[in-house]
């Protein structure tokens, strides 16, 4: 999807300059103390040849059962408010989710679960979550990706993450000074938050704290204060068809989650 033609909540325009490598990446994350700029260059970046080889690809040949959609194929910023109580770290998009949506987390059955519950806990105002534009709103959230582009097999390397790693550093930077509460999806979104907060200079603490589902752990804030890392299992179909992660399960995490921000 070319920005600037159309697409619900797109935030770039032909003008928003584009990343082409990592020092790119590095460069233009700097953007002062404006998230929405962060949100435009992130969504054109272009730094890894094999993910936008992989997501454009995705955007042309589909899924039967989308064939007949538009897909977003392209990297997916953050999404939700811009002074947020509580966030929620994830991997990255999915071929077929996000990648097709242009939101993260939104439009397959991992967002349908997680949506569900953000919704029945009182964090969204719809229980589903199903394209940009839909109406759909977090109530004091924000939801950021690790990887900003759906990777094959949902797996990036470690060169792909490192080098889309500035756009969340700077985007926790931007929103830290609101934030009480972090929700890590999978032991990957554990990582990359405590990976984030030690960047931009925090204590997360010798040994790092380990991930589990309902893990929490207190870290310190740049800004002052402190914000509440909760572990849940990422709501995959691996997780959820085997049992390994309930709906009461999650509901715990998003409730505690709720709890803390509301504080």
């Amino acid at each position: 999807m070319t920005p600037g033609s159309g697409w619900p909540d797109d935030p770039a325009t032909a003008r928003t300059p584009v990343a082409a490598d990592a020092d790119a990446v590095a460069r233009l994350s700097d953007v002062g103390r404006d998230l929405a700029e962060l949100d435009a260059r992130v969504s054109v970046c272009r730094a890894c040849p094999r993910l936008v080889d992989w997501r454009e690809d995705v955007a042309v040949t589909k899924r039967r059962a989308f064939a007949d959609e538009s897909y977003w194929g392209r990297p997916i910023p953050g999404w939700g408010d811009a002074a947020p109580r509580f966030l929620v770290v994830g991997l990255a998009p999915a071929a077929h989710g996000g990648n097709r949506t242009g939101r993260i987390f939104t439009g397959d059955r991992s967002g349908d679960w997680l949506f569900a519950s953000l919704h029945r806990v009182g964090l969204a105002v719809q229980e589903t979550s199903t394209h940009a534009g839909d109406g759909q709103r977090l109530l004091g959230g924000r939801m950021v990706a690790a990887v900003r582009c759906a990777p094959p097999a949902n797996k990036p390397t470690v060169a792909e993450r490192d080098t889309c790693a500035p756009w969340l550093e700077e985007e926790i930077r931007l929103v830290e000074p609101s934030v009480r509460a972090i929700v890590a999806l999978g032991a990957y979104g554990w990582e990359a938050t405590l990976r984030t907060f030690a960047s931009l200079g925090v204590d997360v603490g010798r040994p790092r704290p380990r991930f589990g589902h309902g893990a929490e752990t207190t870290l310190p804030k740049r800004s002052g204060g402190t914000v509440t890392l909760l572990g849940c299992f990422h709501p995959s179909q691996q997780n959820t068809f085997t049992g390994r992660l309930t709906e009461p399960m999650l509901d715990a995490v998003m409730t505690r989650a709720k709890e803390v921000s509301d504080d």
